[in-house]
């Protein structure tokens, strides 16, 4: 994959796109964390955050909360995609690549299935009595 370097719009464009993804979760917040835009749920437990060069690292990314050993997974298939980001990379979130061409249909089910690591179990099966 080309490596894009994201301007300060594409950098706005994807945090927008990160958002509206993040906050259609059921009570999801959002607030700066360490300088980040971080989501989390009931204002209190974080899922997601998105970094852009964070402390010079070159990447627009996510770090988001996984399912045990996807992290793993993912780094070992995809490095050019995926990563282990530093702090809590060793509780097993995966960093996710946003500046080479994302998908963002995947990115919505990392996110969802970040939400649904941490989340309460009566939030998380909100998400399945909203499917059709």
């Amino acid at each position: 994959m080309a490596e894009t370097i994201p301007t300060d719009d594409g950098v706005d464009a994807a945090l927008a796109a990160v958002r509206q993804r993040c906050l259609a979760l059921p009570e999801v917040t959002e607030r700066l964390s360490h300088g980040a835009p971080t989501f989390f749920v009931r204002g209190t437990t974080t899922f997601v955050m998105f970094h852009d060069d964070h402390h010079g690292d070159g990447r627009l990314a996510l770090w988001c909360a996984a399912p045990s050993g996807v992290q793993a997974e993912l780094v070992r298939t995809e490095p050019d995609r995926f990563f282990r980001p530093p702090y809590v990379g060793h509780r097993g979130w995966i960093g996710v690549r946003l500046d080479v061409a994302p998908d963002w249909d995947e990115i919505e089910g990392i996110v969802t299935e970040a939400y649904r690591c941490v989340a309460p179990k009566r939030l998380a099966e909100r998400l399945d009595d909203d499917r059709p």
